[in-house]
């Protein structure tokens, strides 16, 4: 509909361009606009409606899809599946903006951004017989990171500063990336939370 809307105003700007005697993209406004009515209007709504549906089915690619059922949960992002089986899934909770799988030994299966309300996933874990927590039950042992942390596993730090470069970048290729080394880091025992571009963390205990 944003993008509908959009396209029938997009003649306005042309019509005012046309009647500038210099101005950028004015041969492109002319073009545009030495269409007949209706076609100017109807060719300008459909543009714009095609364009709204592509931006919406992006938005839809990029966002997390949750499901859940007795044996498994299933978290999509980007086409990219990540299952979680049952034996594995020792409980779930919302950290801030963050949906977050834990394991029996505190290791962290998954953290995605969701836009969910809290109850939604809440209702559908305990509705499968999942655990839900209503807080990190690990919360304490996260620690502000800062270069040359002690107690950090080799190859720890490197990961943890390449991280903190891509969180000054929120676009969706860093967002890539930081997922990437969220997940190098997992691998390492190490966990990660972002507060305000902070990184803290914890090892698996």
């Amino acid at each position: 509909m944003l993008g509908t809307g959009v396209g029938a105003a997009a003649k306005y700007p042309a019509l005012w361009l046309v009647s500038l005697p210099r101005a950028p993209f004015k041969g492109p406004a002319e073009l545009l606009t030495s269409l007949p009515e209706p076609w100017l209007t109807l060719g300008l709504l459909v543009a714009g409606a095609a364009l709204g549906l592509l931006v919406g089915l992006f938005a839809l690619h990029e966002e997390l899809t949750v499901r859940v059922c007795d044996q498994r949960v299933l978290l999509i992002r980007s086409g990219e599946p990540n299952t979680v089986p049952r034996a594995e899934l020792a409980q779930a909770f919302r950290d801030a903006n963050d949906l977050v799988l834990l394991g029996p030994d505190s290791s962290e299966l998954a953290r995605e951004p969701c836009d969910f309300t809290e109850r939604r996933p809440a209702a559908a874990f305990t509705r499968h017989g999942h655990r839900w927590a209503d807080t990190d039950p690990y919360a304490a042992e996260f620690r502000l990171w800062v270069p040359g942390a002690p107690d950090l596993p080799t190859g720890a730090d490197a990961l943890l500063k390449a991280r903190a470069k891509a969180l000054t970048r929120p676009d969706s290729t860093t967002a890539g990336d930081r997922r990437e080394l969220r997940a190098e880091l997992a691998r390492l025992g190490v966990y990660v939370r972002d507060e305000k571009k902070r990184q803290y963390w914890r090892s698996r205990t």
